[in-house]
């Protein structure tokens, strides 16, 4: 017996006799199996067995369960020769195994396989049998020693069985490899810490699905599901994956029912037809897809594009002539294809059990034999033979039948069951070459195949990795689940109307995919439009979030997914579908103003010239001696830098001229205003010295102090400008305020306080002396370059009268003639 032989013992009661218990102890010295399950079946003996579960009957019938009587063993019919296919692909491997001698030398695999019948109940007989063995009665009192009944599982194809089935066996660490189970759950470690699979999980298939979704962009799917746990996972998958990938939403989700129910499959179909929604996925069986296209056939629903899983991405029985029309261009997510050398040979040496009785036993290859030639063995069935049936004697030849069994071409399901039990068999292999000693369990020890506990088996499952013939590399991750590659899938409807299936990858073969459309080309799959330039989308309350309505973004944003607002430096578009820098404006030499203000600075700074020329040509004329020339001078080029600043004003700002543009008009204004100052104290200290008493005023009025004052006065203005830059100098700026679709490129100042300073030491000179000027001054020269009208003033003022005693009068230019008048200023 097998060490976990007292665990499974919930398969076994004790036996009492009534009339012997009365005279013995209540305690059993042995316990027999509560009942022997009836199973289809197929086996092999082996130093090591491994169990397998297929499914190799369509549909199962139970007995009467009024419990009158002892219930009857549920009964299996409608063979699927697909399933038995998969079966012989496991003994296939087990023999091809056995027969090389660098894998598991020295050990004999043998096998027991079940059939399931698509049935959780008979497939979680078949499961408890293979993990409890068969024998009928254990004495409780042997030691519980020995190789257990199967070391590991190969299956089962339904996610539903494999959760059920798992989570039983997951308790005692018993391996499962499934070849078809792909629902996502079973990735819980937690719940199934000993399910593996070599067929990728649901999970990966539906992102799959969706990059297809989104390659010919179906934003608008409906999803048909089967109602167990692989459509229910699927659906869920789908529903939290579809729209964060950007791959769409679902118009509706229906549950596909088990069995022929018109009044269900009727009200699907209506809501196919009624839904905008041009694409289906069907995440179901077979079954359910023969159900359902008899309905669809019925009601004439075409113009569909269909995405199968592949649970019957390769349904043969649906690419029939009268479907095609209908599903026609399918696209299917298709597990890898595979080949097995040496096959197709293997399936034609099968040969039926002449002794075969009708018993349970190795009745499958039998079950075949009567289905593929359409014959019973004897003793047959009653009236089989009156009705002109024939009896099997055995000799028939498979390979004089046309039948799918031989055809290898397309091998899916079985290049899985092919990896799984090379899998279970690389596992064993590389227990077997542990070294005592250096082994990975406890006090370094190793594995022993003739006590092996099946949680040891775990730990190297989870550690293959191999390379099958065809190429293919096999390794699980840290959830038991195998590498996801696919094949994309595409039901081609010939002109001569056959069908095929092929391959297609869509980012190399997309012209040569099937569309059954008149157009020949891929349908449109949308809720709503996607919205044109210059709107966004705006969610219809209660619809799913793939329909909207489209609403005009306001200015200064663009469409996308959302009206994006443009960035600081641009602006939207008339059409609202991109941004475009915003117009900049800035005091320009091309416009107007620009070319006005040019004009008045360069004819002030051109008539300063003149006046200075004058003045130089008529430097010993009493006009020009009168109160110190040199101030005059002084005061024709502080005027004359005056205008020509103004054209720091003009252009776009940049980082010298906003600096310049206010140090040096400050400056060239200060020594303008102290010109000014120092001639209205000369002209003051003449009229004072001119009394008596007041001849000293003039000694503090000199030529040198006259200089000197100058230049300590536009020196302090000279320092209070060196600060500011400094500290904080002024700058360019663009001003988006005052316009939101245009830039105004202006000058900051940097430090107000400085600013303010420069601006009160001007003030500070000229009230004395000025005190209307500079009223009329500080407006213009805070909204620059608007001050060269008041120089134009000054420059009238001050020079005007003497260029016109010069030019026009000059034989007023006296000293004569001037004292007459008094001193000018």
């Amino acid at each position: 017996m097998w060490t976990l032989c007292t665990k499974l013992l919930f398969l076994m009661l004790p036996t009492f006799d009534i009339s012997a218990a009365a005279s013995s102890s209540l305690h059993s010295s042995s316990c027999r199996l509560q009942a022997q399950f009836h199973l289809n079946g197929m086996h092999k003996a082996g130093d090591v067995v491994l169990g397998g579960l297929f499914e190799i009957h369509f549909f199962s019938a139970y007995p009467d369960l009024s419990f009158a009587s002892e219930p009857q063993h549920p009964t299996c019919r409608g063979f699927d020769v697909l399933g038995f296919r998969q079966a012989q692909t496991m003994a296939f491997a087990i023999d091809e195994i056995n027969t090389n001698s660098n894998l598991l030398p020295n050990v004999t695999l043998g096998y027991s396989l079940y059939d399931n019948c698509i049935q959780l109940g008979i497939g979680f007989r078949a499961a408890l049998s293979l993990a409890s063995g068969k024998e009928e009665q254990v004495t409780l009192d042997q030691i519980c020693v020995g190789t257990p009944p199967v070391l590991g599982i190969v299956g089962d194809s339904s996610s539903t069985r494999s959760i059920a089935i798992s989570t039983v066996l997951g308790l005692y660490r018993v391996p499962m490899v499934s070849y078809f189970a792909t629902c996502s759950c079973l990735s819980d470690r937690q719940k199934f810490p000993s399910f593996f699979r070599t067929i990728p999980s649901d999970a990966f298939q539906v992102r799959a699905m969706i990059q297809i979704l989104k390659r010919f962009g179906w934003t608008w799917a409906g999803l048909l599901i089967s109602d167990d746990d692989y459509g229910v996972h699927a659906a869920r998958s789908f529903q939290s994956d579809l729209a964060p990938s950007g791959g769409g939403c679902l118009a509706y989700t229906e549950i596909l029912p088990w069995g022929d129910n018109p009044d269900e499959l009727r009200r699907i179909v209506d809501v196919m037809k009624k839904s905008t929604a041009r694409v289906v996925i069907v995440f179901a069986h077979e079954s359910h897809m023969i159900n359902l296209m008899e309905e669809v056939v019925r009601q004439n629903v075409t113009g569909l594009q269909w995405m199968a899983s592949e649970a019957w991405t390769a349904a043969a029985v649906l690419q029939t002539p009268d479907l095609m029309p209908y599903l026609g261009g399918t696209l299917g997510i298709a597990i890898r294809r595979g080949e097995i050398s040496g096959l197709r040979d293997f399936l034609l040496q099968i040969l039926p059990d002449l002794h075969y009785n009708n018993s349970y036993g190795n009745s499958m290859v039998n079950q075949f034999w009567e289905y593929t030639f359409q014959c019973r063995f004897a003793p047959p069935p009653a009236g089989w033979v009156e009705n002109g049936g024939t009896l099997c004697t055995g000799q028939e030849k498979l390979g004089n039948v046309d039948t799918e069994f031989l055809d290898i071409s397309n091998l899916r399901p079985e290049y899985n069951v092919y990896k799984a039990v090379y899998a279970l068999a690389y596992a064993l292999h590389d227990m077997q070459q542990c070294e005592p000693g250096r082994g990975p369990f406890s006090g370094h020890g190793c594995g022993n195949l003739q006590r092996l506990e099946p949680w040891q088996l775990v730990y190297y499952l989870e550690r293959i990795n191999f390379t099958t013939p065809f190429g293919d590399q096999v390794s699980f991750d840290e959830n038991g689940d195998a590498l996801p590659i696919y094949d994309i899938m595409n039901w081609l409807w010939l002109p001569d109307g056959r069908t095929e299936v092929q391959n297609v990858e869509l980012t190399l073969d997309e012209d040569k995919i099937f569309w059954n459309f008149e157009s020949k080309k891929p349908p449109r799959s949308v809720c709503s439009e996607s919205c044109p330039p210059g709107t966004r989308m705006a969610r219809k309350k209660g619809e799913a979030e793939c329909c909207f309505d489209c609403i005009p973004c306001s200015e200064g944003k663009i469409n996308s997914m959302e009206c994006t607002r443009c960035p600081e430096d641009f602006w939207s578009s008339p059409q609202r579908d991109h941004c475009v820098p915003k117009r900049t404006e800035f005091l320009s030499y091309h416009e107007p103003l620009g070319i006005c203000l040019t004009t008045t600075s360069l004819l002030g700074t051109f008539i300063c010239a003149v006046v200075l020329v004058i003045f130089i040509c008529h430097r010993s004329t009493p006009v020009v001696r009168a109160n110190n020339s040199e101030l005059s001078f002084q005061l024709l080029l502080s005027l004359k830098f005056c205008f020509l600043c103004s054209l720091l004003f003009i252009g776009r700002p940049r980082l010298w001229t906003c600096q310049l543009r206010h140090v040096a008009f400050g400056i060239s204004f200060v020594l303008c205003i102290s010109c000014i100052l120092v001639k209205t104290m000369v002209v003051l200290a003449v009229f004072r010295a001119s009394k008596p008493g007041g001849e000293a005023s003039l000694k503090w009025f000199g030529s040198v102090q006259q200089r000197g004052t100058v230049l300590v006065l536009t020196s302090v203005q000279a320092a209070i400008c060196t600060a500011w830059l400094v500290s904080a100098s002024p700058a360019p700026h663009k001003n988006t305020q005052y316009h939101s679709d245009k830039i105004v490129y202006e000058c900051v100042v940097g430090s107000t306080v400085a600013f303010a300073v420069l601006l009160g030491y001007i003030g500070l000179l000229a009230v004395p002396q000025f005190f209307v000027m500079w009223v009329a001054f500080v407006p213009a020269y805070i909204s620059s370059p608007g001050g060269n009208m008041q120089i134009f003033g000054l420059l009238v003022a001050l020079f005007g009268p003497k260029c016109y005693i010069i030019l026009l009068r000059p034989e007023r230019n006296t000293k004569k003639a001037i004292m007459g008048r008094g001193m000018e200023s």
